[in-house]
């Protein structure tokens, strides 16, 4: 269980860390396209929100114990935090590639849940991957 147990953490840090970028991203995005992005950016962190709660409750029900601080998060999380210097299409770009880098980690935790016949925690993570490829479907669509 240890396996699953670390990457469920990781996927947890990954989301904190994507949250606060997404909130970095929503608060300093301007230009022509600032009312989509900051629309967009914050429906995505609304989204980040709900896994977090989600993750680290699934965490405790199999009776593991989340990460739960800063500097925890960033020890652990693969997705890096925003540089502040990013702008508009590289906020996208860096949006859908942290996606994708969700979506391939999940593929691993998918596999991790099934073989320690957790399938509550495989289908979690099912939603969340055909979520997140519909949002890189669109980032993608939008950077042309």
């Amino acid at each position: 269980m240890t396996n699953l147990k670390q990457t469920l953490n990781t996927q947890l840090a990954n989301w904190n860390v994507i949250n606060t970028k997404l909130h970095n991203y929503h608060w300093y995005v301007t230009g022509p396209d600032f009312f989509t992005l900051h629309a967009k950016f914050e429906e995505y962190y609304t989204q980040a929100a709900t896994y977090i709660d989600e993750i680290a409750e699934r965490i405790l029900t199999i009776k593991e114990k989340p990460v739960a601080t800063l500097k925890e998060y960033l020890e652990v999380a693969t997705i890096k935090e925003a540089s502040n210097t990013e702008e508009p299409r590289d906020m996208v770009a860096t949006i859908a590639k942290d996606f994708e880098q969700i979506i391939n980690e999940s593929s691993t935790l998918i596999e991790l849940a099934t073989k320690a016949d957790d399938e509550s925690t495989a289908d979690m993570f099912i939603q969340i991957k055909t979520s997140l490829e519909q949002h890189v479907w669109m980032l993608n669509a939008y950077l042309g």
